[in-house]
């Protein structure tokens, strides 16, 4: 396991134009539950099962029920990045990481002080007023009883893209761009499951791609090291080498 990440360090130091993708582990160890592993949220019983829950005909038919379910698993106000994040943050201000692609909607890159995030599924830290279009803070919203609703009326929804929804255009197309581009190109903490996102990877040309995940998934093949490993470990051991 050292000689893996050795290897990856020596990489990230020889590399430019590193692009970080990165799921659901990237935030566990901030005290954060995913959703596939065997102890996540979709494993969990409930009166609906969570994909439908988190779906866009949920959301707009049984507004209420939705927000339960929301503000009960998904309230990440109380949690801060981890070691990863501000790893992350660093290599960028290093000149190291070009971008950071995340499937997560906690916003804790931002929070760590990464600035070029591109995010997949939107942002818990983003609502707005399905009527005016106001946008509200993650505060307004998970401090509010109930369906939160702008002064105007409307009810507020959350920036996220959820089951039915399509990923924005342009945040798809600068994922591909960035991809496109890498020197480096490490996939963490994701099993690669939720689609479209998994099939970004198929955009990278470059000669260094790193999975690195708690469990073996279907892509391990297709990369040139693999680790199977806590991510918090490794970004340690990564910090000690860019300090």
């Amino acid at each position: 396991m050292n000689d893996k990440i050795n290897t990856l360090k020596k990489w990230i130091l020889e590399s430019n134009h590193i692009v970080f993708f990165g799921g659901a582990g990237v935030s566990t160890e901030s005290g954060l539950k995913d959703f596939r592993s065997k102890d996540g949220l979709y494993f969990e019983k409930y009166d609906y099962p969570p994909e439908e829950i988190l779906s866009h005909h949920f959301f707009m038919e049984n507004t209420e029920d939705f927000y339960k379910f929301y503000k009960d698993k998904l309230n990440t106000t109380g949690f801060k990045p981890n070691i990863t994040h501000l790893v992350l943050a660093k290599l960028e201000k290093m000149g190291k990481l070009s971008s950071v692609i995340t499937q997560n909607i906690d916003g804790f890159h931002q929070d760590a002080g990464s600035k070029n995030v591109l995010e997949l599924h939107g942002s818990i830290k983003r609502n707005y007023c399905m009527k005016c279009k106001r946008f509200f803070d993650e505060d307004y919203v998970f401090s509010s009883k109930g369906v939160p609703k702008c002064p105007c009326g409307g009810i507020i929804k959350p920036d996220v893209v959820l089951y039915e929804e399509g990923l924005d255009e342009e945040v798809m197309q600068k994922t591909i761009q960035e991809i496109r581009k890498a020197d480096l190109f490490i996939i963490a903490g994701t099993s690669l499951a939720v689609y479209p996102a998994a099939s970004f990877i198929r955009y990278y040309n470059g000669k260094r791609m790193v999975l690195i995940n708690r469990d073996e998934t279907p892509y391990d093949a297709m990369c040139d090291l693999v680790i199977h490993d806590s991510l918090g470990k490794i970004f340690k051991e990564i910090e000690k080498e860019i300090q």
